[in-house]
This record gives structure tokens, C-alpha cells and sequence, in this order.
């Protein structure tokens, strides 16, 4: 997601060629792209969600303008396909999470918001990976095993891998009543586990996420708690402890669906134990991902049964 500052220069330098030859304006935009592919940096650094949301929007549209301009641009489209799912997630899902209990039209007005944005975010992926995997979404729907379909993916796709993969996967678990899309999940589950084998390290791990509660929360239809917390461990491992999220993932899939209130509370406190500035790159995960614990915790008595 690129600064706002970076996204309005952008904006201006494409204006300004307007009446320029065809070839010089793509070269601005490409240039620009880049540039704006390359800048989500300052957001994940910061400590303040709300500014962050705010300030979104407006470099996502920034994005798609130019996208209008150079469609097969794989930063740009990487950079679509990751902040829709993020501002989605972020400042929309876990918002209406937040506020059921005390206005359901409002979540409900949230969650539809987030799954159009899941699947925008899907859509930008798919473009991304198929700039050298032709055909892919249709691939994968055809091939009797998905990751068959996913074998010419390389290290470089590893980006859109995921996080095409993590929109999916976002737009499935808040459409629990479109059985088309939930068809979808060994697919979405493909594409974060090709992922994984080219490259577990990216984003810190963060496909293990996707892997607890893929097998944490299938536990009773071919799922694996085993799985779920081979996963967690190895989130763990690879972001030497700085990731609150994985814990949380595990306590909200795991924990609960299995009852055990003890290792509930034991893993939350774990993860508002991390330390958000130990690892600057991923201060705003860290805050998200602690609101989240702690309004779990808040919720414990509604989750347990005693």
C-alpha cells in the first residue's frame, strides 16, 4: 500500500503526460508502479491503525488508476491484490467482529463490504499470476489436484501466491452461506501451500496463519489439530516470537473448537505478551492482531461452556 505523498505524485506525473506519446506515458506508469508497488512499508511500521484505514483508500484507487494504464503490471497488481485484502481484514472484518453484539446491521453492512474486497483483491491476484501462468484460475478449477496446477509457480510468484491465496481464504470464511465459493477452499489451501514450499520465510511465516486455521478448523472433516499445531510451532520458529498473530489464529481455531479454555487464556496472554516495537516491520499486524486477543478474552465466557 503506498504512502498517500507517493501515490498523489504518481497521480500528477501520469497527468502531466496525458497529451505525451504512448510509450513515454507507459514508461511514467510502469516507473510509477514500481515505485508505488514498493511502499507498504511505511504502513506496516505504523501505530496507528485508524490513520493507516484513512489513509488507504486512496492509494488503492491510486493503484487501480494506474492499473487502468498498464493491466499486467505485477507490482501494481501485487500491491492491489495485498491492500484490499489488508484495508478488507483490517479495517472492515475484524471492525464488524467488534461491533456485532452491539449493532448487527452495521457488522453485517461491514462483512459484505470486506467479502466485495476479498474478492476484488482475488481478482487483481489472479492477474498477477497469470502474467507468466497463463490461464491459471481456469487450471485450477479443471486439474483433480489443485497444486498439480501449481507447478510451474516459482520463488518470484511467492507474493501473489499468498496472498491471492489469503484473499481466497478471507472471502470463503466470510461467505459461509455461498457453497460455490466454498467449493474453492482446497484451492485457496493450494495456492498457500505452494507458497510455502518455495518459500515458508515470507511475510515471516505468515502462511503457517493460513495452515491453522485451514487444518485447525477442518479438524472434523479431514483437518488435522496435529497439523494445526505443527503449523503454529513453525509460525512461531520463523518470526522468532515477534508475530502475535499465529497464537491468536490458534486460540480462536483450535482453542475453542477443542474446549480448552486453559490453553485459550495461556496462548492469548502470549501473544499480548509480544513486544510490538521489537520488530518494527511488523508493528501493525502486532496491534491488529492483539485488539484481537483481547476482545477475545473478553468473550470467553460466551466461548466456553463450563
Amino acid at each position: 500500500m503506498p504512502p498517500p505523498r507517493t501515490a498523489a505524485a504518481a497521480l500528477l506525473a501520469v497527468a502531466a503526460l496525458g497529451a505525451a506519446g504512448c510509450s513515454l506515458q507507459t514508461l511514467v506508469v510502469n516507473k510509477a508502479g514500481d515505485a508505488l508497488a514498493q511502499g507498504g512499508t511505511v504502513y506496516a511500521s505504523d501505530d496507528d491503525p485508524e490513520l493507516v484505514w484513512q489513509a488507504v483508500p486512496f492509494g488503492l484507487k491510486t493503484i487501480e488508476s494506474l492499473l487502468a494504464q498498464s493491466p499486467r503490471h505485477r507490482g501494481l497488481l501485487l500491491a492491489a491484490a495485498s491492500g484490499f485484502t489488508e484495508y478488507a481484514y483490517g479495517a472492515l472484518q475484524q471492525e464488524a467482529d467488534f461491533v456485532e453484539a452491539l449493532d448487527l446491521p452495521r457488522a453485517t453492512e461491514l462483512r459484505n463490504r470486506a467479502r466485495k474486497l476479498y474478492l476484488r483483491a482475488l481478482g487483481y491476484g489472479f492477474r498477477g499470476l497469470e502474467v507468466d501462468l497463463p490461464d491459471l484460475r481456469a487450471r485450477l478449477r479443471a486439474a483433480a489436484d489443485p497444486e498439480q496446477a501449481l507447478g510451474g509457480a516459482g520463488k518470484a510468484q511467492v507474493p501473489l501466491l499468498y496472498w491471492t491465496g489469503a484473499a481466497w481464504g478471507a472471502a470463503i470464511a466470510i461467505s459461509k452461506d455461498d457453497p460455490e465459493l466454498a467449493a474453492d477452499q482446497s484451492r485457496a489451501a493450494a495456492l498457500i501451500r505452494r507458497s510455502l514450499a518455495l518459500d515458508e520465510t515470507f511475510e515471516a511465516g505468515a502462511a503457517h496463519d493460513f495452515l491453522i486455521a485451514y487444518e485447525g478448523g477442518r479438524a472434523s472433516v479431514g483437518g488435522s489439530i496435529a497439523e494445526a499445531r505443527r503449523h503454529l510451532e513453525r509460525a512461531l520458529e520463523l518470526s522468532h516470537g515477534h508475530r502475535a498473530s499465529p497464537l491468536v489464529t490458534f486460540a480462536e481455531t483450535v482453542s475453542v473448537a477443542r474446549q480448552d479454555k486453559a490453553e485459550f487464556k495461556l496462548l492469548l496472554d502470549r501473544a499480548l505478551a509480544v513486544q510490538v516495537d521489537a520488530a518494527p516491520e511488523l508493528r501493525l499486524a502486532n496491534i491488529l492482531a492483539q485488539r484481537r486477543a483481547h476482545w477475545l478474552l473478553g468473550r470467553i465466557d460466551e466461548l466456553f461452556v463450563e
